[in-house]
């Protein structure tokens, strides 16, 4: 073949004949070649959710206890058991766990280390050679990469890779050029190294996605992506679900952290069913909608130069006008809940028929 020129990440890059054929053997299927079933690892209830040579991640939204239910997952690994529902084996030749964690200080990962160590039933007194734990929090994203790839290839027995978590590999979570490549760099990774690699990221706060560009990649590329979220009707509970598999979705379950700070299974769990359609929004509320500063700049602003408003249309087009100022823009129903709010708070007050004056030294 002739030589061609290919873009690649933004850069002209002349690939030649021999490397190319080099690149061939690795990368043409056959349908006379015979591959192996990748050996399955990880499962919940029976249904797989890890094998060697691919990944698999875990999304949720702060404080849903996501890296407790990362701590079961490695407890099952390193007792190639069972601990919640996560059920674990690892080869003998790939019984190495490593955890990477790139966002809490040493103080925390040391609690979290300790918490895995307790929840598999073994000593908290005593360094293991088959859990390898790094903290990684004051390097950069690129020195990051440098340092997993580097422990990877001097540690051939690693057979479970967790990096919690996986935004602190790139600079922007949002660049559609790093998502590519970081998650390139995963799959790299668990297919030259034979390992599965889990991994964690935040979700958005608005709704259930995966965060930014990165986020849709693991969602397109992952075997498994589990979600973890607070009960609706208990927050002190985490419920656990199978976003996708490339099995059969595991049954939902739950946890809550006992009175150890260890993750427990909470027996017979059934979860809420979710609505069809876009998740409902609770009602509008002034008093948790609105922080007590931009009411008191709104106020400041509708009342300036005068000590009074005259009308009930015109304090609700003086306030509404007001409350965009201070950078919340209401519309006619919130306006008027909102003014109910703040004559019930006494912020504002009816003097006599159709005056309203603002008490600046109300009691919020």
């Amino acid at each position: 073949m002739e030589n061609r020129k290919a873009t690649e990440a933004g850069q002209d890059v002349t690939m030649q004949k021999e490397d190319f054929a080099a690149l061939w053997k690795t990368i043409h299927l056959k349908v006379t070649d015979t591959y192996e079933v990748p050996p399955e690892i990880l499962w919940v209830n029976g249904s797989t959710i890890g094998t060697l040579g691919n990944f698999s991640a875990s999304t949720g939204k702060a404080k849903s206890k996501k890296t407790f239910n990362i701590s079961a997952i490695v407890a099952a690994a390193l007792k190639n058991d069972e601990v919640l529902k996560y059920s674990a084996y690892l080869p003998p030749n790939k019984r190495k766990i490593l955890y990477v964690d790139t966002e809490q200080s040493k103080y925390h990962c040391h609690k979290v280390m300790e918490r895995i160590l307790r929840l598999a039933g073994l000593p908290t007194d005593k360094d293991r050679d088959d859990f390898v734990f790094i903290v990684l929090r004051e390097q950069t994203p690129d020195k990051r990469k440098q340092i997993i790839g580097y422990m990877l290839e001097n540690m051939p027995d690693v057979g479970l890779l967790i990096i919690d978590g996986i935004r602190d590999l790139v600079y922007d979570i949002n660049s559609p050029s790093e998502a590519t490549c970081v998650i390139s760099k995963l799959m790299q990774w668990t297919d030259e190294y034979q390992i599965h690699l889990h991994t964690i990221l935040h979700q958005n706060k608005s709704d259930e996605n995966a965060r930014g560009h990165i986020g849709t990649e693991i969602n397109n590329k992952a075997e498994t992506v589990i979600q973890i979220e607070k009960d609706k009707d208990d927050s002190n509970i985490s419920k656990v679900e199978s976003v996708h598999t490339r099995s059969k979705d595991f049954l939902p379950f739950a946890f809550y952290i006992n009175d150890q700070s260890l993750p427990e299974l909470l027996p017979d769990y059934v979860p809420t069913k979710k609505s069809a359609g876009r998740p409902k929004q609770e009602p509008f509320s002034p008093g948790k909608n609105i922080h007590e500063s931009t009411h008191r700049k709104a106020l400041e602003l509708a009342f300036e130069g005068k000590e009074t408003i005259l009308g009930y249309k015109a304090l609700e087009e003086e306030l509404t006008a007001a409350y965009e100022l201070a950078g919340t823009k209401l519309n006619h129903n919130k306006i008027v809940e909102t003014i109910k709010f703040l004559t019930n708070k006494r912020m504002v007050v009816q003097e006599s028929r159709g005056i309203y004056r603002f008490m600046p030294d109300y009691h919020y």
